[in-house]
This record gives structure tokens, sequence and C-alpha cells, in this order.
């Protein structure tokens, strides 16, 4: 990266997504298959994670893989259809934040690793 980067202050360049997988050979699949597709630029996956949640009326605890997720805004609908179609949980976590501020540098390079869809 260039010295001279600077924080673009642009809220909605760029989504975080998260999305939790039951293990990490489905989230590394679900990973590569969405940065493959151009859907991601980038897909960190954080094995680990305990999760407890409610589900068909009774407490559920287990281990799960977190997905991190950075694609642009624009892909939000495909990006979503891709985790559904390759999911294996019937209702997958997939929850958009909205970063409040992305160097310069990353989002030029998160445009060009979808394609073009992300801010120059």
């Amino acid at each position: 990266m260039s010295s001279g980067s600077t924080a673009a202050h642009r809220q909605g360049d760029l989504h975080i997504v998260l999305c939790t997988c039951p293990d990490e050979a489905s989230a590394g699949r679900l990973a590569r298959s969405l940065v493959e597709r151009r859907l991601a630029a980038c897909v960190n996956v954080l094995p680990g994670l305990r999760s407890v949640y409610r589900w068909q009326g009774a407490i559920e605890e287990q281990a799960e893989c977190l997905l991190l997720i950075k694609s642009p805004p624009a892909l939000w609908q495909r990006l979503t259809a891709a985790i559904r179609e390759a999911h294996p949980y019937e209702t997958p976590e997939i929850v958009a934040l909205d970063a409040a501020a992305v160097d310069r540098d990353y989002l030029v390079w998160l445009s060009a690793a979808t394609d073009g869809h992300g801010t120059e």
C-alpha cells in the first residue's frame, strides 16, 4: 500500500457479512466459493466459536466457525443467494455490517477483487 493512504469515511462502501457454519470444512468450502465467484474479496474463517441460540423452541449450544465476509453492498443480493444455496443450515446467519471507515487503497483492492463492484 502506498504511504499516502488515508481513511475514506464512506459509510456503506463495504459490507462485513457475518455467517456461521457448523465446521471448518463447510466454512472453508463456502469461503472459497464466494471468493472464486468474486462475490467477496476476502473471507476470514474463525474456528472455535461457541454459539448458544434458540431454535424450534429449544435452547441449543454448539461449536461453529464464523465467516467474516468482505463484499461491496452492490453484491448483497447475489451474495445472500449464494450463501443460502451452498449453506448446510436451513436458516443460515447472514448479517451485514456497514464499515464506518475504510482505507481507500483497501476499497480499490476490494473493487478489483469483485470485478469492479466496489467503490473506485
